[in-house]
């Protein structure tokens, strides 16, 4: 069972997620919040496997309880759901550890699937977010980066790789970094999923960094995405 918690400022969004949430037999809505803070306290006193919380509430946005909820309880996903379909706000919210983010318009399958899909390790965004978060990590890796038509180079964002990374650690890296998921990383590398998951999370360890998602924001941001690594 997947314990659920739902945290939005409009009493009839909360009301309406929490009866449809509750009708899938392996989800289980076990706490609701009006704001930020209400989504510290859930997370403090019930240690939900997943968060649906809005990005534009009084007090303290999404974006910001995103940022504090991940140091509270790093095993703790959080979806983001929003009306508004602004880069700005996507871009904050990943960087602080969203694991994934959808338009409230969203059908009730769809929101199932991605809380099922975060809770299993993976990251999710709608088709037309996601090419705006790359597309907007892209052109900072490329402000970092090499002049236009010289060959492409690694430019740490946030910190120097680590030494120790092996070939293929890096070239999983450039493939999360493109967007590719752990079953297509596996296919092109010809790994199984289990070994794919492994390497993540010695990466993971030696880079210091968080989840999947800062990680895919590492490599797009350090100019690894579609980079094979080091010969």
């Amino acid at each position: 069972m997947i314990r659920v918690a739902v945290v939005d400022d409009q009493e009839l969004v909360r009301d309406s997620l929490r009866i449809l949430l509750s009708a899938q037999a392996d989800l289980e809505v076990v706490g609701i919040g009006k704001d930020g803070y209400d989504a510290l306290k859930l997370v403090d006193s019930l240690k939900p496997d997943v968060v649906l919380l809005d990005i534009r509430m009084p007090i303290m946005d999404g974006v910001e309880a995103t940022a504090m909820l991940k140091k509270r309880s790093p095993g703790t996903s959080i979806i983001i759901l929003t009306t508004f379909d602004d880069d700005e706000y996507v871009l904050k919210a990943i960087k602080n550890g969203a694991s994934g983010y959808l338009l409230k318009s969203a059908d009730m399958d769809e929101l199932a699937e991605a809380i099922r899909t975060v809770h299993a390790g993976g990251s999710l965004m709608t088709p037309e977010i996601a090419t705006k978060a790359f597309r907007l990590f892209s052109e900072l890796a490329r402000e970092k980066g090499s002049p236009a038509g010289g060959p492409r180079r690694v430019v740490p964002a946030e910190g120097s790789l680590p030494s120790d990374l092996s070939r293929t650690e890096l070239q999983i890296m450039a493939l999360i970094g493109s967007g590719r998921a752990n079953k297509e990383v596996a296919a092109d590398l010809e790994l199984s999923e289990g070994t794919v998951r492994n390497y993540i999370s010695a990466i993971l360890q030696k880079t210091g960094l968080r989840d999947r998602t800062q990680l895919a924001i590492f490599a797009v941001r350090n100019g690894m995405a579609g980079v094979d690594g080091p010969r």
